[in-house]
């Protein structure tokens, strides 16, 4: 009897655990390395190829071999590479009201980077926040409004299924325009070793169980 009730809060517990995997939503992180613990390979694109220059929208590019798309819009397709010491240069939209978007065209478990608020002139400036949103293929979505960003404003997004889009806007904030540097587009981390193990001892719990059964 004793057997039998540790076999079935086993596995219940094995059920409960697999279940709030499944149900698990999309997680923010604000921190850099926060958000590198929790993924697996990373790659980034710095925006350190652009110039102070208008480009027409939508642009592909990657994020080392993570291929994406970033598109602006409604009122103004083009995006510009800007930058403060011609060193960093950091993009943004030609619309201080648009939306500019990043959809993956490979499939990323995570995506994140540094949002702030630049000028007219590309140059950085305070803005009283920018609102993120994350979406992954299941439709699900999280907005993230970012308080006071500024050029070491990290925020990141994990999901347990594939991450399909990350937009960014300032919203009606006059001179303010949202802007990315360092985005991030990452794979989902690989299970802990005790992860693995607790599946596989639930399945043989499971095993075990429907062998007593057949026995009875």
């Amino acid at each position: 009897m004793r057997i039998s009730r540790f076999v079935t809060t086993a596995i219940a517990s094995a059920v409960l655990l697999c279940a709030a995997s499944a149900q698990a939503a999309i997680t923010t992180y604000t921190s850099q390395s926060a958000y590198l613990a929790a993924v697996g390979t990373t790659g980034v694109d710095t925006f350190d190829d652009l110039e102070i220059d208008e480009y027409g929208g939508p642009l592909d590019r990657t994020a080392g071999s993570y291929a994406y798309t970033i598109a602006a819009g409604p009122a103004n397709p083009s995006l510009w590479g800007a930058t403060d010491d011609f060193s960093d240069y950091w993009l943004t939209g030609g619309n201080r009201i648009d939306i500019v978007s990043f959809s993956s065209k490979t499939p990323v478990a995570g995506a994140g980077g540094f949002f702030f608020g630049s000028d007219l002139f590309g140059s950085y400036t305070d803005a009283d926040y920018l609102i993120l949103t994350a979406t992954d293929s299941t439709g699900a979505k999280i907005d993230y409004r970012l308080s006071a960003p500024d050029k070491g404003s990290f925020v990141g997004f994990v999901s347990d299924h594939d991450l399909v889009s990350l937009t960014m806007t300032a919203e009606d904030q006059p001179g303010v325009w949202a802007t990315v540097n360092d985005l991030h587009l990452s794979v989902a981390a690989v299970p802990e070793p005790s992860t693995y193990g607790m599946l596989l001892g639930g399945l043989g719990l499971m095993g075990y169980l429907a062998r007593r059964k057949r026995r009875a």
